[in-house]
């Protein structure tokens, strides 16, 4: 339905792809890996990489001819342990664990270079809170702010077809906004090969406000680049909403949900000369990160699809968009 406008991915991981795959084959037209391509998946030990549960993920895109998007090279959680230290357990330098991501860049984005046309390059570095720019890590604390362009350079090296991407939530909140915009800005000034911008879209029925999803758009738009929705899902909680008495949800709530996906799809239609993809994080009700998160012992309801992949309201609000 929205072929025209910009691919409709979804998020899976070993289990869906079977559980799911006739909604996703009929619906879909992209995929990102949950975990399976995250670093501790792929290389638990230095040198023993683990592809099987990555190479079923992209032999699925690859029976069902569907693109796939690459999720991701680096993030301050799911690294094992070795990569910053040597073998007396201290603390390695900066040219050993840049070199080290060097040879998983390569490893990695060569190995699927026929299978994936994008790539989440790097994840979550901005600091939430305060006037800082860069979330403390690892990476930042051995390699300084470097390896965030170095990533780039790899991946470059490593498939100069590939869409490169840096990749944030809360990409429409303003202050972050602004500082997800000054690490992109910054890195485009120093000439490294960066295409685009992942907003994560974990949003809920309250917010983000459609203004600020649009001044995110706007600002983000201004760089230049390409912009992508690279998780979504529509939680019927805010995020410090603690109950845990829902068991089913309630029909005002699907009706909320219906109303706010079709007026962000409405909004992403508006965008769609720079918007390339939307992806979901998830399918259909029966699966999604959102169980027991945060609150665990409660389920969440964040998609297009109930438990049994039939459509939601929601579904039927954005497919009447796309007859408009």
């Amino acid at each position: 339905m929205f072929a025209e406008d910009f691919q409709i991915g979804a998020a899976v991981n070993p289990m869906t792809i079977r559980t799911q795959e006739e909604l996703l084959a009929y619906h879909f037209n992209s995929i990102t890996a949950e975990n399976e391509m995250k670093f501790a998946s792929l290389q638990p030990e230095e040198g023993a990489y683990a592809f099987d549960e990555a190479d079923r993920l992209a032999a699925f895109a690859r029976k069902h001819g569907m693109a796939m998007r690459g999720h991701t090279l680096v993030w301050h959680n799911q690294s094992t342990g070795w990569l910053f230290e040597d073998k007396q357990g201290n603390p390695v330098d900066k040219a050993t664990l840049l070199e080290r991501l060097k040879s998983h860049i390569h490893t990695v984005v060569g190995r699927y270079k026929n299978d994936i046309y994008a790539w989440d390059v790097v994840n979550e570095v901005i600091e939430d809170e305060g006037d800082g720019l860069l979330r403390r890590s690892k990476w930042l604390d051995i390699a300084g702010p470097e390896f965030i362009a170095r990533a780039f350079e790899y991946a470059h090296e490593a498939d100069p077809n590939a869409l490169l991407f840096y990749n944030d939530y809360n990409e429409s909140n303003p202050a972050k906004r602004d500082k997800i915009h000054a690490l992109v800005k910054s890195l485009l000034e120093q000439g490294v090969p960066i295409h685009g911008i992942g907003l994560q879209a974990h949003w809920n029925l309250y917010g983000p406000s459609l203004g600020e999803i649009r001044a995110a758009l706007e600002k983000y738009a201004s760089l230049g680049l390409q912009l992508q929705l690279t998780e979504l899902d529509m939680s019927l909680f805010r995020f410090d909403d603690k109950r845990t008495d829902i068991t089913e949800p309630p029909a005002e709530l699907l009706e909320l949900q219906a109303e706010r996906y079709e007026e962000i799809f409405k909004l992403l239609r508006e965008y769609r000369d720079v918007i390339t993809s939307v992806t979901f994080w998830g399918a259909a009700d029966d699966y999604t990160w959102l169980n027991d998160f945060p609150v665990r012992g409660r389920k969440n309801w964040p998609f297009l699809f109930d438990e049994q992949h039939h459509p939601k309201l929601a579904f039927h609000r954005v497919a009447a968009l796309s007859r408009q």
